[in-house]
């Protein structure tokens, strides 16, 4: 992972504690250059201000079974710190609905985050009503989830378009970007219904009267 040491290095300096580095494991295949393996997966650190955490959250997933396994789980498993089990929006019409299309059908952006993948991020670590900072917003889809949840978001984004995006995103409350489907899924978390709400308040659309963005 060519980025991981430097993401390591500005963490020390920052005074900022490693906790895990999650390998979020690709399910695609991606084709290898002449000298090196294709890669897979991608590096998420967890990383605290202090010791250990101010939340976390211990989440229990229904993960599909392996076929070496001769019987079903009764509570589920935790989750680790390697995540095999979230799909990332591929290129093409394979990424499904959740992918941002422009008219004509090309990607907004390749690079577009799962709402499957944020939600185990903001689920872990964020209580219901907490602040989340997301200081490069993309196509939202932390402030998608966060909404959801009923957390409040900040986003920060450097492109005009983006911003775009994100307000028409957010405005359209588009049934490819709710989480409720995956609510099943962590059922075996034991606190579930804490920290994600049935009733989780709704944010207020975002509008140029009443923006919740920072543009600049």
């Amino acid at each position: 992972e060519k980025n991981a040491e430097h993401v390591l290095r500005v963490l020390r300096e920052t005074g900022w504690t490693l906790q895990n580095l999650i390998v979020w494991q690709k399910r695609t295949s991606a084709v290898p250059n002449q000298w090196r393996y294709s890669k897979a997966y991608q590096i998420i650190a967890f990383a605290t201000k202090g010791r250990k955490p101010r939340v976390f959250h211990r989440l229990r997933i229904d993960a599909p079974l392996r076929p070496e396994y001769r019987y079903e789980r009764e509570n589920g498993m935790f989750v680790t710190d390697v995540w095999d089990d979230i799909r990332e929006l591929t290129s093409g019409y394979y990424a499904g609905d959740e992918a941002l299309r422009h008219p004509d059908g090309t990607r907004v952006c390749t690079q577009q985050a799962p709402i499957a993948l944020l939600l185990r991020i903001l689920l872990a670590s964020t209580n219901p009503n907490d602040w989340v900072l997301d200081p490069f917003a993309g196509t939202g889809t932390t402030l998608v989830v966060a909404e959801q949840l009923g957390r409040n978001a900040v986003g920060i984004e450097i492109d005009p378009q983006m911003v775009d995006v994100i307000r028409w995103r957010l405005n359209e409350r588009r049934p490819a970007d709710s989480i409720a489907p995956l609510r099943h899924y962590y059922r075996f978390t034991p606190n579930l219904d804490a920290i994600w709400p049935a009733d989780a308040p709704s944010c207020s659309p975002i509008t140029p009267q009443t923006p919740k963005l920072f543009e600049r």
